[in-house]
């Protein structure tokens, strides 16, 4: 068991979970909704009719994934209100949490990938491409990770420190 220096009872522990939750995604949903709507307005523009096959093939996975991300991120919400006084607190926790993460996982590739499709209009393929896969890797990075390096750390530091109290049994 984990030692945790929070004296809360299980209901406490679900619903600062939540509100944990409920911070991030504002932030995530921001983000992904600004790019869905970006996205939204491009073939409203004069260039868009100058797009070859594989531009627009691209874009329009980038549609699609900005939808999805945006779709996963603001699930939670969704599913709260639903389930709202339903006494489910932990299924709702844990499955905004896993949405939360494919909500993630799927905003990374809609970024990425219109950082590939705005070098690749603006200069070449190849330079989308790189700056692509450049853009996938610093978020794969941050986001997944550096959160595993600290959670090994971590792990690493709490077995440190419980090897080092003396057993008095």
């Amino acid at each position: 068991m984990r030692h945790t220096d929070r004296d809360e009872t299980f209901t406490e522990r679900m619903d600062r979970n939540w509100d944990e939750l409920l911070q991030e995604l504002r932030v995530t949903q921001t983000g992904a909704q600004i790019l869905t709507g970006f996205l939204l307005t491009i073939p409203f523009q004069q260039r868009f009719a100058d797009l070859d096959a594989y531009q627009q093939d691209l874009y329009l996975v980038l549609v699609v994934l900005a939808i999805l991300a945006t779709a996963l991120i603001v699930a939670p919400v969704s599913l709260h209100r639903v389930l709202f006084r339903k006494r489910m607190k932990e299924e709702i926790v844990d499955a905004g949490n896993v949405l939360a993460r494919l909500g993630l996982a799927v905003l990374a590739l809609a970024i990425a990938g219109s950082a590939s499709f705005v070098f690749d209009v603006v200069l070449d393929r190849v330079a989308g491409v790189v700056v692509g896969a450049v853009a996938l890797v610093v978020l794969a990075l941050c986001w997944w990770v550096l959160p595993q390096v600290l959670r090994r750390r971590n792990v690493a530091r709490e077995d440190a420190d419980a090897a080092a109290v003396p057993d008095r049994s």
